[in-house]
């Protein structure tokens, strides 16, 4: 019961979140800087760390396009590469081999950017204007994996809150042990308090009963010197007479 209650939160901070990320899983036209020009490009921002997103891109590309993205080339300013993947057949974007590339970056903590842009070679971009159905297929192609990128997401994050739960309740299992253990090491200490003071009450009655022995001994003692010396002295004497 515990454990469903966690991940209800979890999925409910999921959707408290989702008003001020509205333009994730949004596709929409941008550009990027490739080969020393600005390429025509679908972007959309989505969940996740850019090397985790990266990863799922190339896994998705390849599960449902068949396209195998290989890194190669530099995008922009700060030496990022770009996924490519050269005269490959892709149905869903044309009857020709077309090179498809892509990109990942972090526009923020948590959050990536992927940008898609294709041509049919090193010359020719795909753009609205002069390639308008692969352009169009290759915006649904972004579509589509903004769709798997957002339950991908989803998934990871209540695996990562299922990961939480369970190392919580590790944790509580361990305090419980724990606070178990000191309640009865405690009961214990204070069982043998008890004992020890009550043994140390029986030590003192038995110390003063001892007391009073020892001054009865002591006068005893000193009575029995006492004879012993009387009968010693007419020993003596009864030798002198003899």
């Amino acid at each position: 019961m515990q454990k469903l209650c966690a991940l209800l939160l979890a999925l409910a901070g999921l959707l408290t979140a989702a008003p001020a990320t509205a333009q994730l899983y949004d596709v929409r036209a941008g550009e990027v800087n490739y080969n020393k020009g600005a390429r025509p490009a679908l972007k959309v921002q989505v969940d996740g760390k850019a090397s985790d997103v990266r990863d799922f891109l190339q896994s998705w590309m390849k599960s449902n396009y068949n396209i195998r993205f290989k890194s190669g080339g530099v995008l922009g300013i700060g030496k990022n590469d770009v996924l490519v993947a050269r005269q490959t057949p892709a149905s869903s974007i044309s009857g020709k081999l077309v090179d498809i590339y892509a990109s990942v970056v972090a526009p923020a903590d948590s959050v990536s950017e992927v940008a898609l842009f294709g041509g049919f070679d090193d010359h020719t971009f795909f753009d609205p204007d002069k390639t308008a159905t692969e352009y169009g297929a290759l915006r649904t192609m972004a579509q589509n994996f903004a769709s798997a990128a957002r339950l991908n997401a989803y998934r990871t994050m209540i695996a990562d809150a299922e990961k939480k739960v369970k190392t919580a309740e590790k944790e509580k299992e361990k305090l419980e042990k724990n606070r178990v253990f000191l309640q009865n090491n405690t009961t214990s200490n204070l069982a043998r308090i008890e004992e020890l003071k009550k043994k140390n009450a029986e030590n003192l009655l038995q110390s003063r009963a001892d007391s009073v022995s020892l001054i009865k001994n002591s006068q005893v003692l000193e009575q029995s010197r006492m004879r012993l010396q009387q009968r010693r002295d007419r020993l003596s004497a009864l030798d002198r007479k003899n």
